[in-house]
C-alpha cells in the first residue's frame, strides 16, 4: 500500500502522521485533530470520496488554512481542475510522482 510506505517515509523524517482506511474515517480523525498542519487526500476512497472530503474540509472555516495535498491515480484533467476548484494547494498523479518528491512537498509546505 502506498499509503503505508509514504507514512513510514514521512516518519522518518519526523513527521507525525495518521492513516485513515475511508474518506468517512478520514473526516471524522481530520475534525477531532484540530489543529492540523496538512492533509494528504486520495481521491478513490471507500464510502466517501476525496472530493467530497475536500468540499467538505473546505466548507468548514476551521480547515480553510490547512494546506490539503491530493495524491491519486485519477490524472484526468477534470479531475485535476475539480480538486483545485474544491480548494486543494497541490495535485500529484501517483504514477507520475515518486515518494521521494512527495516527502519534498510535504516539507516545503510544513516549512522543514
Amino acid at each position: 500500500l502506498l499509503a503505508s510506505i509514504f507514512k513510514t517515509r514521512l516518519e522518518k523524517e519526523g513527521i507525525n502522521v495518521i492513516l485513515a482506511k475511508d474518506g468517512a474515517e478520514a473526516l471524522k480523525i481530520i475534525k477531532s485533530k484540530v489543529p492540523l498542519d496538512l492533509i494528504i487526500l486520495d481521491i478513490i476512497l471507500p464510502k466517501v470520496s476525496g472530493f467530497e472530503v475536500l468540499e467538505s474540509l473546505r466548507a468548514d472555516s476551521s480547515f480553510a488554512k490547512v494546506p490539503i495535498i491530493i495524491v491519486s491515480n485519477l490524472g484526468q484533467e477534470t479531475d485535476v481542475q475539480k480538486s483545485e476548484s474544491l480548494g486543494a494547494s497541490e495535485y500529484f498523479i501517483k504514477a507520475k510522482v515518486s515518494i521521494e518528491d512527495l516527502v519534498s512537498r510535504v516539507k516545503a509546505f510544513l516549512k522543514i
